[in-house]
């Protein structure tokens, strides 16, 4: 599994643009990009609709526990899931084999609705991800760089 992507500024702006425009067409109320580990990775909407930290780890469990579901069926995954409550609903999609968003939505709207504007979204998501991962912002890791030695040594005496 690939680490959070590093957001600048400027990438959040953009993510945050694109939800937004997600949450007004679906009328949804929170809408949440995690990691398959359950990171969040940005999130846009009202928030005090649930607990994002803890609604993204179980996330990423039912979509772990699904998945296998699915290769049980000959499938690879599902790449929806729906949870249907009383008054508020869960709607999961994939966004790329990292990537989840989740949408909290209530009565005033549909699945069939969060689903339609979901798929476009998260297609404009991935694009962003994939950019990300592509240029870095000049971030760049090499194991190579890693050696064993001390990190708090003793400095030799000044001369």
């Amino acid at each position: 599994m690939n680490a959070i992507p590093v957001l600048t500024i400027d990438d959040v702006a953009t993510l945050d643009g694109v939800l937004a425009d997600f949450l007004k067409k679906a009328e949804a109320e929170l809408t949440v990009v995690i990691d398959r580990g359950g990171n969040v990775i940005s999130q846009y909407g009202d928030m005090t609709v649930m607990d994002v930290t803890i609604i993204a780890a179980l996330a990423a469990g039912s979509f772990a526990a699904t998945r296998e579901l699915a290769r049980r069926i000959g499938e690879v995954e599902f790449n929806a899931l729906y949870h249907q409550g009383n008054g508020s609903h869960i709607f999961m999609n994939s966004v790329d084999d990292e990537t989840i968003m989740i949408t909290v939505f209530g009565p005033r709207t549909t699945v069939g609705l969060v689903r339609f504007y979901s798929t476009g979204t998260a297609q404009q998501v991935a694009l962003l991800l994939k950019s990300l991962q592509k240029d870095g912002h000049g971030f760049s890791f090499n194991a190579s760089d890693i050696t064993a030695a001390p990190i708090f040594a003793d400095a030799p005496p000044a001369a």
